[in-house]
């Protein structure tokens, strides 16, 4: 007999205007249809979204002005990136609508998801509390937090979280300031770096894993080169690359090209994005995305 896989949502607040790849994400989020998306934003209403993905608007004074009531402080940024900071906190600030999950994540929009099901998978969901894609800090860009009072506190035990969380200055909370709560002296050699952690009981109910899911950023890949997959592949569902053949991907993180090469590519209207996104196929590349016209996994 199955059980129940344990219940996720992902609270992601964004605030301006949905980047062009927005069709893709939704499909990757149509396809993993037993986890549940909650979008915040103050953005155009996105139509045909999945029964998984929900759209709340509100405009950026307003989710401050919550915020600020509900940590008590005076959470005034200019920029939405500000909100990084508070990534941590989601699961504190956004109690309301985690209630009945059994775990809450933060996720960025520069991603689409494979199958994190498989991934993610039960038994890891079981033995693990917290989950980070990076294998020496918090993956600000995706991460996964049991839905307890504890770890949804915790981030109250950042370093002056109060003052820098009002500072206008972001601060990279999500990743260097939550990170030093589970891992102590990161930088240590791994022998040294294993035995510190075992006196941190953080640290023991979390998992620290490279998922390899950041091509074109500062660490080595599945080789150990620095020679990245430039060509990937999502199939209804499934996520691989030209370089890694027959390994799937939980997601992918195009941060790199977003910088880069895509500031350069051509603009694609808004109709091919959507058509594309809706052939369940695609490819995705240092271009942009392309329908994919035949199957790439066996």
């Amino acid at each position: 007999m199955t059980s129940t896989p344990p219940s996720i949502i992902f609270i992601i607040p964004y605030f301006g205007r949905w980047p062009f790849w927005m069709p893709f994400f939704i499909e990757s989020c149509r396809a993993n249809s037993d986890i549940n998306w909650l979008l915040i934003s103050d953005c155009e209403l996105l139509l045909d979204l999945p029964r998984n993905v929900e759209q709340r608007q509100v405009s950026f004074f307003e989710y401050c002005l919550w915020v600020s009531q509900r940590l008590g402080i005076n959470f005034k940024p200019e920029n939405p990136y500000k909100l990084c900071d508070l990534k941590p906190a989601y699961g504190y600030l956004h109690e309301a609508d985690i209630k009945g999950y059994d775990y809450w994540g933060f996720s960025d929009l520069d991603l689409v998801y494979g199958d994190l099901r498989s991934y993610f998978s039960t038994d890891r969901l079981l033995r693990y509390k917290f989950f980070s894609t990076h294998e020496r800090r918090v993956s600000g860009h995706l991460c996964l937090v049991r839905n307890e009072p504890g770890l949804r506190e915790l981030f109250w035990r950042i370093r002056n979280f109060r003052e820098r969380a009002q500072d206008g200055k972001n601060h990279a909370l999500d990743e260097g300031g939550f990170t030093r709560l589970f891992l102590w002296k990161k930088n240590l050699p791994s022998p040294l770096f294993r035995l510190v952690g075992a006196f941190n009981p953080n640290r023991r109910l979390a998992e620290f894993k490279e998922a390899f899911s950041t091509p074109n950023a500062s660490r080595p890949w599945t080789d150990g080169s620095m020679d990245f997959p430039d060509c990937w592949y999502w199939d209804r569902g499934h996520l691989s690359n030209c370089k890694d053949v027959g390994v799937e991907f939980p997601y992918l993180h195009f941060m790199g090209w977003k910088k880069n090469a895509w500031k350069k590519a051509p603009n694609v209207c808004a109709q091919s994005m959507q058509e594309i996104a809706a052939s369940q196929r695609w490819r995705i590349d240092y271009a942009g995305f392309h329908e994919l016209r035949r199957s790439t996994l066996r």
